[in-house]
């Protein structure tokens, strides 16, 4: 009797070939010719010529404070332009308010499965106001979903670190819970102490033996030095490779020679950076970074939310949005693009078995596509999206529940 579970036939590669993809045990065994015999397999799916690409990596998100499948919210402007400690405030309000967490999450998570993310990096609420309440509601969600989704979870300091009162020791437990990664947000300009912000990010992380991610808004100068902070102490750590910066607006903000030598220190510590391409706001020119040798990945981030009514969990859509942003044309720069959701994604998370290859989890899309670049511009409804080797959703709609 084949120990394979399913051969998928006529898969169209990125470069054009046809190939046969044999699954086992949720991983992909073998990946031939597609003019060869397809192995023996308890099942087989013709793919038909479809275009068949790595599943993509949602690198940020946040599962809890979406208003995704509630009622629709009216998005309150802020009263003198950009301010963090503002929005949190108007966040803690519109959450008071909102359906319960879980609902909420599930059906974020269903839109975000629905378009082809089977990878996720969520960032979850914690600070004196929460505790750790929201993180198990997530947890929860998680569990629930594990077959059909695989999730990072964030200690989040949505209220700061210093300003918030027993968050540092609540950031400390939630890992105690399951938390996977240490958080952070604007040591500057919201906790107004990098140093003392930044030793308790690290403190936690070198402790718990877990990667970082900190949400950088602060802009200009200041986020440069603090960038250069956050370098400088993961290479203090050892920790190249484990760190990630999500936003880092103020690449956006200064000239190319402060971009070109920050790029460089970034590349040298092997800290990543996470992009959304953000409305009305400059960011990262991810094509310099890239360049430099740093990884650059993506997220929707916020998605209907208290921040800003946008968002469909397509990260197809974000690439696209990247790519229009950045003023990228062509193949080339499309391809790098969709590269930011797939790759560069599972390289900022870690996840070494994603991807079309040998040995890699069976999690692909079978996407209306002639190739990658089209792809990115047509945004195609038309996917197959498969996890474990198992088909989990058709054309938006989820075809395995949790």
């Amino acid at each position: 009797m084949s120990d394979i579970d399913t051969v998928f036939t006529q898969a169209k590669f990125a470069d054009g070939s046809y190939s046969t993809i044999a699954v086992s045990g949720g991983f992909i065994a073998s990946i031939t010719s597609g003019s060869d015999p397809a192995p023996a397999a308890a099942e087989t799916i013709d793919l038909a010529g479809t275009l068949v690409i790595p599943s993509f990596v949602e690198g940020h998100i946040h599962l809890d404070t979406s208003f995704y499948g509630d009622v629709w919210r009216s998005h309150v402007p802020y009263s003198n332009g950009f301010n963090v400690q503002e929005r949190v405030a108007i966040q803690a309000d519109n959450m008071a308010k909102a359906a319960p967490m879980a609902e909420r999450a599930k059906s974020q998570l269903e839109l975000c499965l629905g378009h082809g993310s089977t990878r996720m990096r969520s960032h979850v609420m914690i600070d004196g106001s929460v505790g750790l309440k929201s993180l198990e509601t997530i947890l929860a969600v998680r569990e629930a979903h594990r077959d059909v989704m695989d999730i990072q979870l964030v200690a989040f300091p949505q209220s700061g670190i210093l300003r918030s009162p027993g968050t540092p020791d609540l950031l400390d437990a939630a890992f105690d819970l399951g938390a996977d990664v240490i958080g952070g947000l604007d040591p500057g300009g919201f906790d107004r102490d990098v140093e003392k912000h930044l030793d308790v990010v690290f403190g936690i992380a070198e402790r718990r033996g877990v990667d970082v991610d900190i949400h950088l808004h602060d802009p200009s100068m200041l986020g440069i030095f603090e960038i250069e902070q956050i370098c400088a102490r993961t290479r203090a750590l050892g920790m190249q490779g484990h760190v990630a910066i999500s936003h880092a607006y103020s690449l956006g903000d200064v000239g190319v020679d402060v971009v070109q030598r920050t790029a460089e220190t970034l590349a040298v510590s092997g800290v990543a950076i996470m992009t959304n391409a953000p409305g009305a706001r400059p960011f990262p020119p991810v094509k310099v970074l890239r360049a430099a040798g740093v990884t650059v990945f993506g997220g929707c981030d916020n998605i209907r939310d208290s921040w800003w009514p946008y968002g469909d969990g397509d990260m197809l859509g974000r690439a696209m949005m990247i790519g229009y942003r950045s003023g990228f044309n062509t193949d080339e720069d499309l391809t790098l693009a969709f590269d930011i959701v797939t790759s560069g994604g599972a390289k900022a998370l870690r996840l070494d078995d994603h991807g079309l290859r040998v040995g890699a989890k069976a999690d692909f899309v079978a996407i209306d596509a002639p190739h990658v670049p089209q792809a990115v511009i047509d945004l195609p409804k038309r996917r197959a999206v498969y996890k474990n080797g198992r088909l989990v959703a058709r054309d938006g709609e989820i075809v395995r529940k949790a």
